[in-house]
């Protein structure tokens, strides 16, 4: 079998998928597509070796498995979450309303449900929403395939970048603004989050989350940083560091993208979406610089 064909056959297999079961978006299911992925590519070379990827990518995969326990646990500790100071915050920052409230009484529609017909710029953002759960996986899957120094790499700070979050969880349960609205301390706004593809028929954001249910990983308070805009801000940073075009800079539209989406839907602050980029860069400089002395020790 060729590459061509091989690469074929897993393109329309995974568009099945997403069509009839939902778009993967658990670590787990994401990383089993990933290995048939590679399996499609390196489908010429000889020898091949189908159990060297799973050789490779245990260890992080079970490091991601603990972090979305914990993170399922983080809320449990019985730390009350915190409501106003975010929309203290955000309300300095929007000019006095929360940038939730002034977006969706500007685009949502009234009143702002989302069971209406999305608008085109719902089904944009609802799409750079769900890139969360494939983008920095996905990338860790080409650069096995690539170059596996960079694949260590970058999964160096993609799982720093989680612990990190989940140490700030523990401490710093939040309430997003859906939550606060409901609660009665914003003005009222609604999670819209999947009205974009509502009428693509795809299952994948309740699959995602009764998912989470299910194994006991949902916290609704894990919104202080944005882990979402962090990765977003995480893959950009990589992206610019990496490469050499004058157009890397453009990757910075991804997590302004996201920020955008997130606080449109009310899943986070606008505080929460800096906050989180802000801990990408503190990985990207913190894990260059141990990097660094750990290669400098050694040449010693």
């Amino acid at each position: 079998m060729t590459r061509t064909t091989a690469t074929t056959a897993y393109g329309v297999l995974l568009l099945l998928w997403c069509l009839v079961v939902g778009i993967p978006n658990d670590p787990a299911g994401v990383i089993v597509w990933i290995w048939l992925g590679t399996l499609a590519w390196q489908v010429e070379e000889r020898p091949r070796d189908p159990l060297a990827f799973w050789r490779d990518w245990w260890k992080p995969l079970l490091l991601i498995v603990v972090y979305w326990l914990g993170r399922g646990l983080a809320d449990e500790i019985g730390i009350a979450p915190h409501y106003t100071m975010p929309i203290r915050v955000d309300e300095w920052l929007g000019g006095g309303v929360a940038p939730t409230v002034r977006l969706q009484h500007a685009w949502c529609g009234q009143p702002c449900l989302k069971t209406l017909p999305p608008h085109w710029y719902d089904v944009v953002l609802t799409t750079v929403y769900a890139s969360h759960f494939l983008v920095a996986l996905t990338l860790a899957g080409v650069l096995w395939v690539r170059n596996r120094d960079e694949w260590v790499r970058w999964l160096r700070r993609y799982l720093t970048l989680l612990f990190a979050g989940l140490a700030i969880y523990v401490v710093y349960p939040m309430a997003p603004p859906w939550m606060a609205a409901r609660d009665g301390y914003l003005p009222e706004v609604h999670r819209i989050t999947r009205r974009g593809w509502s009428q693509l028929e795809l299952g994948g954001f309740d699959l995602h989350r009764q998912t989470m249910v299910m194994f006991g990983m949902g916290n609704q308070v894990a919104a202080m940083p944005s882990l979402h805009c962090g990765i977003a801000c995480l893959v950009a940073l990589y992206g610019i560091s990496r490469l050499r075009t004058a157009y890397r800079w453009l990757l910075l539209l991804y997590p302004a993208a996201m920020a955008l989406a997130l606080t449109y839907f009310a899943e986070h602050y606008v505080i929460d979406a800096i906050c989180g980029c802000l801990l990408a860069g503190l990985v990207m400089i913190g894990v260059s610089r141990w990097e660094r002395r750990r290669a400098s020790s050694v040449n010693h």
